[in-house]
C-alpha cells in the first residue's frame, strides 16, 4: 500500500463561506458561484485501514460521514480511526475532538503546550473513554499503525486567544508541522496548515518531501483590512502570506520536485476562485489548491 490522504476540509476557521461575513467571495459561495468548503482536517493512512486524523475539525462528524473510507465497520463499534495528530490548540483545530468521545483506546499527540492547554477538554473526554495523550516533539518521533514513521516540528508560535495571558516561551512551540513518511514507500508527506514564517526548518522539509500541505491562510498581508474593511490585517494573526518576497508562494517555488498544495484558505482569500488572477498565479508556480473531498496518493 501507498500512503493516501483525503483533504477532509480545506478552509479557515468558519469555513466557507463564513457564516457572519458577507464579503464578495462569501456572497458567490452561497449564490452557488463558488464551491463550499469545510474547516480544514485531512486524515492519513499507510495500509488502508489504519487511519490518524490531522487536526479535528468542528465540522468533523459531516467530514467523515462523507468519506466511505472512514465509516465504521465491520463490528457495530468498530472504526478504522485510531487516533489525531493535532498541529495546534486553535479552535478550528481541536473542537472536532468531542465528535470522537466514547471511541476507545484513540491516542492524540500534540506539542506540550498544546496538551497543556486541553486538560479541561481531556479531563471531561477521558470520562467518556479514556484516551493516550502523546507529545508529538519526543525525540525520535513515533511510528503510527499502518506503518507511517511521523517527526513533528516547531513552524510557529500562535497561541490561541482563548488562552489567558500567555506567556510565549520559545523552548515550548505552539504551532509543529509534521512529516508524515510510509516505511514501505519511502513517500513522504509534510503537513504545516498553520506557519508562522518561512523558516530553515520548513525550507528542509520541503526538500525531502513527495507532497507538501501547507498553510494557505491569506494571499495578501494586508487582506483582512481589504476585504472586510476591519482594520486586522493577516500579521496579526500568525500565518505566513502567500504572497510576498518572503511569502510562502516564493518558497514552494525552490521545492518543484514536491507535489505542492494550499489548504487552511480563509474565506477572504482569492485563490478560493477557480477564475482569479490568484489562483492563476499559483497554478503557474505549480502549487495547487484541491477540493474538500480531493484524496493523494503517495
Amino acid at each position: 500500500m501507498l500512503v493516501r490522504v483525503v483533504l477532509l476540509g480545506t478552509a479557515a476557521g468558519g469555513g466557507f463561506p463564513q457564516w457572519n461575513c458577507a464579503c464578495a467571495l462569501c456572497a458567490a459561495a452561497r449564490d452557488g458561484k463558488l464551491p463550499s468548503r469545510m474547516q480544514e482536517c485531512a486524515a492519513v493512512t499507510g495500509n488502508g485501514r489504519d487511519w490518524w486524523l490531522l487536526n479535528a475539525s468542528p465540522d468533523l462528524r459531516t467530514q467523515l460521514t462523507a468519506t466511505p473510507a472512514l465509516w465504521p465497520g465491520p463490528g457495530p463499534r468498530d472504526t478504522p480511526l485510531r487516533g489525531v495528530l493535532l498541529t495546534d490548540a486553535e479552535a478550528d483545530h481541536v473542537t472536532g475532538l468531542s465528535e470522537l468521545r466514547g471511541a476507545a483506546d484513540l491516542k492524540v499527540y500534540a506539542a506540550p503546550p498544546v496538551r497543556a492547554v486541553l486538560a479541561p477538554a481531556r479531563a471531561a473526554l477521558d470520562r467518556y473513554a479514556r484516551w493516550e495523550w502523546a507529545d508529538s516533539l519526543a525525540d525520535g518521533g513515533f511510528v503510527l499503525a499502518g506503518g507511517l514513521v511521523v517527526t513533528a516540528h516547531p513552524v510557529g508560535m500562535k497561541i490561541p486567544k482563548y488562552v489567558p495571558a500567555p506567556t510565549p516561551d520559545p523552548a515550548c512551540p505552539w504551532v509543529t508541522a509534521y512529516r508524515v513518511e510510509d516505511l514501505a514507500s519511502g513517500g513522504v508527506l509534510v503537513y504545516a496548515p498553520c506557519v508562522g514564517a518561512w523558516s530553515p526548518a520548513l525550507e528542509e522539509l520541503c526538500a525531502q518531501a513527495d507532497c507538501v500541505l501547507l498553510d494557505g491562510t491569506f494571499f495578501a498581508a494586508d487582506e483582512m483590512g481589504t476585504a472586510v474593511r476591519s482594520g486586522a490585517g493577516q500579521a496579526a494573526m500568525g500565518h505566513l502570506p502567500v504572497t510576498g518576497p518572503d511569502g510562502s508562494l516564493a518558497g514552494l517555488a525552490r521545492h518543484p520536485g514536491a507535489r505542492r498544495i494550499y489548504t487552511h484558505l480563509n474565506n477572504t482569500n482569492p485563490l478560493l476562485d477557480p477564475a482569479s488572477a490568484a489562483r492563476a498565479r499559483a497554478a503557474k508556480e505549480g502549487v495547487e489548491v484541491l477540493p474538500d473531498g480531493a484524496e493523494l496518493v503517495l
